[in-house]
């Protein structure tokens, strides 16, 4: 089944937007970095395939990014109810939910990024990235002493899910203007020649 967003399908390459984002220079841009994100981040990884679109920071947009990230590993050869996919999609819900209660700023969408890097000395991985346009608002390092959430709490524990989940997971400031990326890799089960699928 083709959706209306396949269009934009180029080489493996899916690219997109939700809605007509606002220029990166507006007012509410920072005029310095806050001193903990002087961190340079890494170069992408080179992928096999990749999917990204901008989506509004809403509740909608995380549920429509979750959606289309399911299709898309799906297309790549991870189907729909294997561990893999279902670990991916559980880390894509997590970090666009969070993008949108932690990383919110009015008017600014969220950009999300799913590659699958091909396999190689390790084994073959998807990588999630989103990323938000709040700098001020950081997660803590992986690894990092955090405080105990009370049970009774129904939030606080995203970041604990992701860290089960993802082979590897950090964030690093957003290299072209305020906010932050996080990211999160899952090592997959091998998935038929990536050349040989369709996007």
């Amino acid at each position: 089944m083709r959706h209306h967003w396949s269009r934009y399908a180029t080489d493996g390459t899916v690219d997109g937007m939700t809605n007509n984002p606002a220029g990166l220079t507006d007012p509410g841009r920072l005029a310095t970095p806050t001193p903990h994100l002087n961190t340079t981040p890494p170069a992408p990884a080179p992928a096999a395939r990749t999917f990204q679109m901008r989506f509004t920071s809403t509740p909608r947009g995380a549920r429509l990014a979750r959606h289309l990230a399911a299709v898309r590993l799906d297309a790549w050869g991870l189907p729909y109810g294997t561990g893999d996919h279902d670990a991916v999609v559980l880390i894509v819900a997590e970090l666009t939910a969070n993008a949108v209660l932690h990383g919110n700023v009015p008017g600014r969408d969220f950009h999300f990024r799913l590659a699958l890097l091909p396999a190689g000395p390790r084994p073959a991985t998807v990588r999630v990235e989103v990323t938000d346009t709040r700098g001020e608002r950081v997660p803590p390092r992986p690894g990092a002493p955090r405080p105990e959430v009370p049970a009774v709490y129904e939030t606080g524990r995203g970041l604990l899910l992701i860290t089960a989940l993802a082979t590897r997971w950090d964030w690093h400031p957003r290299p072209d203007g305020p906010g932050k990326t996080v990211w999160a890799e899952c090592e997959i089960e091998a998935v038929p020649d990536v050349h040989l699928l369709h996007s």
